[in-house]
């Protein structure tokens, strides 16, 4: 599957964090190491800095394993959801780091690995877990939540309109037959959209795939905290960098960016005193895209939004 593997907005990203990891045992986190293409490029581009590679994906990590390899004892990996890097920082005994990146949604393992379900186009078990260790399955989603509480997360994770109509049609058809199989599920989300909806948008079941999907691996949540604890790793000089590939999470990731660069001060203060000032900078302004030119070769690119923020002060 490497051949597969494109790493996203890679110039940009090791454009990004170069400057700091340009010293001596600087510790560079990826949160989301996926295939390891990021990471790649990052160590091979900044020779003194060292790798921490969180992934929830078992068999992802073993792949990353081989591909890193050649980094010796400059590669630490660990198996962990990436709300838990406090955790696995302070059991490594890591200082403050010098750069966290956060590419967010699947990996390209995860997409192509068609028994792991998360495509609405091929049929493959109803699945959507990123670590096989999970419990919740999308099929437990679909088979067992009421129709209000699904209708609820297709708002919600899916931004879907339809929401009500979906989830209607899906428990009116689990009464008869329970879903085991991505491409009952997706045609029977089609059949629910009106017929003059269905042209527009891509698949008329992406938004709900996007939602189960979301629900399962509980991904917002998991990265409200995990943008806390990455800003709050970062020494001065640190920079955090996001991956985002769909508006919920680009919006996580720009509040959390705009709590700490903006500054709320009371009117007519005469000087600002030093707690109130801001712990970081924006490095990008605003989401940079990927080109034109690398969506036409990487059509998976073709959402991301990339968002970098530096810090330049400690915490009070």
């Amino acid at each position: 599957m490497e051949h597969r593997h494109v790493p996203v907005m890679l110039e940009q990203v090791v454009a990004a964090l170069s400057p700091a990891l340009d010293h001596a045992g600087a510790i560079y986190v990826d949160g989301t190491l996926g295939l390891a293409g990021h990471a790649e490029a990052i160590l091979t581009a900044c020779p003194g800095a060292r790798l921490i590679g969180i992934d929830r994906d078992p068999h992802a990590l073993a792949r990353s394993r081989e591909r890193l390899a050649g980094f010796g004892d400059r590669v630490v990996l660990v198996e962990a959801v990436y709300d838990e890097l406090s955790a696995v920082l302070e059991r490594l005994g890591t200082p403050p780091v010098a750069a966290v990146l956060l590419d967010l949604g699947l990996s390209s393992l995860q997409i192509d690995d068609l028994d792991r379900g998360f495509s609405y186009s091929q049929d493959a078990p109803l699945d959507m877990r990123m670590s096989p260790a999970d419990d919740l399955t999308a099929a437990a989603v679909v088979n067992t939540y009421s129709v209000g509480d699904l209708a609820r997360i297709l708002r919600r994770y899916g931004e879907e309109r339809f929401a009500d109509r979906i989830a209607a049609r899906i428990v009116a058809a689990r009464e008869s037959t329970a879903f085991t199989r991505t491409r009952q599920l997706a045609d029977v989300v089609a059949d629910a959209i009106p017929m003059a909806a269905r042209g527009s948008g891509g698949h008329p079941a992406k938004r709900t795939f996007q939602a189960l999907r979301i629900e399962v691996n509980r991904e917002l949540d998991a990265l409200s905290g995990v943008l806390a604890q990455a800003l709050a790793a970062v020494g001065v000089g640190g920079r955090v960098a996001v991956l985002a590939y769909h508006s919920l999470e680009d919006r996580a990731v720009k509040r959390a960016f705009r709590d700490r660069v903006e500054v709320r001060l009371p009117p007519n203060l005469p000087v600002v005193p030093d707690h109130l000032r801001p712990r970081f900078r924006l490095v990008t302004h605003g989401a940079q895209r990927p080109t034109a030119a690398e969506v036409e070769s990487n059509p998976r690119a073709a959402s991301a939004r990339f968002r970098v923020a530096e810090r330049i002060r400690e915490d009070a």
